[in-house]
């Protein structure tokens, strides 16, 4: 079992919207795999995000409900983002720091 500082930080809230955590010794496993799944599907939907923001700034005639709604969207991803980045900045700052990272 990994130790509480390697704790890796879900991609998904639990109840109440509280952090989720894995602690397992492998990174291939069933668990990790999953969560490796999800934030990519979260990264790709930022992506898709962005471009609609885009198009929607570009665009004169977007409606202010359109724009509220694209907003609301677009804070949900940042914080599936965010929780991205800070799993992936532990997973860093607790790996072996001899091996490659890259």
């Amino acid at each position: 079992m990994t130790t509480p500082n390697e704790l890796r930080l879900l991609p998904w809230s639990g109840p109440g919207d509280k952090p989720c955590y894995l602690s397992t010794d492998d990174p291939d496993g069933y668990m990790s795999r999953l969560a490796d799944g999800i934030e990519a599907i979260q990264l790709g939907t930022v992506s898709e995000l962005l471009e609609e923001a885009s198009e929607a700034l570009d665009n004169q005639g977007t409606s202010l409900d359109d724009m509220r709604c694209l907003v609301k969207e677009l804070t949900g991803a940042l914080r599936d983002v965010y929780r991205v980045a800070t799993s992936r900045g532990h997973l860093r700052a607790t790996s072996d720091p001899r091996e490659p990272t890259c």
